[in-house]
């Protein structure tokens, strides 16, 4: 399946971000369901932190899909997923042109509470580059072609500016520093996202 070429140089570049390194895993990028497939490493000019774990003041929300690495790789670029088996990418953009999302490309829970103070950590649980990306309103990410599957035409400013992409096993955190609801979405999938009721006690 042809792709607009704007996608694919996006993918080549968020994946000169990434680079491919796994045990036993074969090159990979954005999504999966599910357990971790082979976890990609990024150099230190892209803000990755390491896996982190639920405790006391931490809220954890799994950043999850379910590419299948063979089609994905093959339609996107070589290190677009990371994963064997799953939903094949002419079933994806099937599953958004009929829904405006792919149910197995989520933000798990995609409503939580928290309180003031405490730090929330995105895991990638997925076999896909991610974003878990703060704005002000849900909107578009930095991909037309999946912009414009999902409904979502107009971007979220923030997308413009995200500089932090998680790749596979990897994990963004921050604190919870404002009271109120704050709402976080993925700037490449963007119909992947958390909205946070922050307690201020």
């Amino acid at each position: 399946m042809r792709i607009t070429p704007w996608w694919t140089i996006l993918v080549i570049v968020v994946a000169s971000f990434v680079a491919c390194g796994s045990p036993g895993g074969a090159p990979g990028s954005p999504s999966q369901a599910g357990s971790g497939g082979p976890a990609l490493s990024a150099p230190s000019s892209v803000p990755v932190s390491g896996t982190a774990s639920a405790g006391p003041g931490i809220r954890q929300v799994s950043m999850m899909d379910a590419c299948d690495g063979p089609t994905f790789n093959l339609a996107i670029g070589p290190g677009t997923c990371s994963r064997n088996g799953g939903v094949n990418f002419t079933e994806f953009v099937a599953q958004l042109t009929a829904h405006q999302s792919a149910g197995a490309w989520r933000n798990a829970p995609a409503q939580t509470d928290a309180s003031l103070g405490d730090a929330l950590t995105a895991v990638n649980n997925g076999g896909e580059v991610h974003t878990f990306t703060r704005v002000a309103n849900f909107g578009g990410g930095i991909v037309p072609f999946l912009n414009d599957l999902a409904g979502t035409p107009n971007v979220a400013p923030e997308c413009n500016s995200e500089g932090t992409f998680v790749p596979p096993g990897g994990s963004d955190s921050e604190s919870l520093n404002q009271a109120g609801t704050l709402k976080f979405q993925c700037c490449i999938h963007p119909w992947m996202r958390t909205t946070v009721l922050v307690k201020s006690h």
